[in-house]
C-alpha cells in the first residue's frame, strides 16, 4: 500500500513528522545486539520485520546497525522545501531499511542528494548552518506530545497506529474504529 493512495482516497493532507529514535545513537552507527542487549532477540525480529516489510511490498533488509538519523531529518525538512520530500524520504529509506547505508554519513547524504539533483553545496550549507534545526526540534517536540515512541506511528484526529500497516489497519483508523 502506497500512502499516496491513502491520501487520495480519503481527500487527506499528509503531514510528515520526523522523530527522534535512538537520538544518542553516535554518527559511526551502533550495533542493535548492544543496543537491545538482554531485552530483544534481534535476529528474529529482524526476521519478523522483514517478512511483514515485504509481504507488503516494501524492501528492507535484516540490519546490524541502527544509524543516527538526524541529518538526514534536517535534509528532510530542506528537501520538502524543494519540492522532492517524498522522493527524498523514499531514497532515505530504500538507503537505510532496504540497503544499511549510513545516513548519517555525510557522504552517503551527499550521494542521495545528487540522486535527487539537489545540491550539494546547499545541503552541506543546511548542515553546517543548522538552517532547519529548528524546524526538525519543532517535529522531535510534536510527536513527544503525541507520545510517539517508535516508527513509524501515524496519527489521524488524535489516534495512533503502529508499525507496517495494511490498508485495512489505515481505513479503520481513518474512520474511527481502531483504537489505538
Amino acid at each position: 500500500m502506497r500512502i499516496e493512495q491513502l491520501a487520495q482516497d480519503f481527500d487527506l493532507q499528509l503531514r510528515w513528522t520526523v522523530f527522534p529514535l535512538h537520538p544518542e545513537t553516535p554518527l559511526g552507527g551502533r550495533k542493535l545486539t548492544d543496543l537491545f542487549a538482554g531485552r530483544m532477540d534481534v535476529p528474529k525480529v529482524m526476521a519478523d520485520l522483514k517478512q511483514r516489510a515485504e509481504g507488503m511490498g516494501l524492501p528492507f533488509t535484516s540490519r546490524t546497525h541502527t544509524y543516527n538519523s538526524r541529518r538526514a531529518q534536517e535534509l528532510g525538512k530542506w528537501a520538502e522545501v524543494q519540492g522532492v520530500g517524498d522522493a527524498f524520504r523514499e531514497t532515505v529509506y530504500l538507503a537505510y531499511f532496504a540497503e544499511g547505508r549510513n545516513i548519517a554519513n555525510i557522504d552517503e547524504l551527499m550521494a542521495i542528494c545528487k540522486t535527487l539533483s539537489l545540491s550539494v553545496d546547499d545541503a552541506m550549507h543546511i548542515l553546517e548552518s543548522g538552517s532547519f534545526s529548528a524546524v526538525v526540534d519543532a517535529d522531535w517536540n510534536r510527536a513527544k506530545a503525541f507520545g510517539v515512541n517508535s516508527v513509524p506511528t501515524h496519527i489521524y484526529a488524535n489516534r495512533m497506529l503502529v508499525g507496517f500497516q495494511d490498508y485495512t489497519a489505515f481505513q479503520r483508523l481513518i474512520m474511527g474504529s481502531f483504537s489505538s
